[in-house]
């Protein structure tokens, strides 16, 4: 891929999918996505020649994903007639994963370019929708069906709206649907004030926007919003059981430092 084809934070979506495509090579891979694997190669043919590395994404945005996934299953296997609005997507192969029955309408939402990416690189399908857009500029709801219950997944997208986008996004979301879920991931306040020096983010020329130590006061954007609960990530069981020798280590001694542990908070609330 070429980096000049995504600017800031969309050049993460790279490193996040090859994550997923190295887990799928694992001998008891953690989520398993092949078709992450399939366009990981097309992208990249000799990507899995160079490993996980250091960077924080690695397997823990696997767990990110399973977390994502499972919720996303359970609420489409009480609400089959959902409507799933998914932000922030990227090259995330969800819909291909979850493969929702006809009943379910989904949409995928992202930067134009990032967009055009899935164009390429992802097969159509029915009751699957594309959306070109910056998830702030909330026209596009315009678009969606709402007399229906929502399923609204963000991973890896929060900390990169200002309080105020989100905020205002959890509640138009809130007022424009009868019932739902919303579930995302959020980072800490420390980890927001110190973004402008990560050098992982300055590589992508981004930071973080908003952190949060307890994100079930954004239940208070909305009366009829409610906290439900958080899914572990760094030390998730499943992590810890599966991912290589070397990176349980890592992992383990990351988990030691204060703060470490619920550096992402992966969050659901309900309408």
């Amino acid at each position: 891929m070429k980096e000049t084809e995504l600017l800031g934070v969309q050049q993460t979506l790279s490193p996040v999918l090859k994550a997923k495509a190295l887990d799928c090579r694992l001998p008891d891979p953690i989520l398993g996505d092949r078709h992450a694997e399939r366009v990981m190669r097309r992208l990249d043919p000799g990507y899995d020649s160079r490993g996980f590395g250091t960077s924080q994404m690695g397997l823990a945005a696997v767990v990110r994903a399973k977390a994502h996934d499972d919720w996303a299953r359970g609420f489409l296997a009480d609400h089959p007639d959902t409507v799933v609005l998914h932000l922030g997507c990227g090259l995330d192969t969800r819909v291909q994963r979850i493969d929702p029955p006809s009943t379910v309408d989904w949409y995928d939402l992202d930067y134009p370019s990032v967009i055009e990416l899935r164009d390429r690189f992802l097969p159509p399908r029915e009751h699957y929708t594309l959306i070109s857009s910056s998830v702030t500029d909330l026209t596009w709801l315009e678009s969606v069906p709402r007399d229906r219950p929502l399923l609204m997944i963000a991973e890896g997208l929060v900390p990169y709206l200002t309080e105020d986008d989100l905020r205002r996004l959890l509640t138009s979301l809130v007022n424009a649907f009868p019932t739902g879920q919303l579930q995302f991931d959020t980072a800490p306040v420390w980890a927001w004030r110190m973004s402008r020096w990560d050098p992982t983010l300055r590589k992508y020329g981004t930071r973080i926007h908003c952190g949060f130590d307890d994100p079930s006061t954004l239940a208070d954007c909305h009366p009829r919003l409610r906290y439900v609960d958080e899914a572990p990530m760094y030390d998730a069981p499943v992590l810890m059981a599966k991912a290589p020798p070397n990176v349980r280590r890592a992992y383990r001694l990351l988990n030691l430092i204060p703060g470490m542990t619920r550096a992402t908070r992966i969050v659901r609330f309900r309408f």
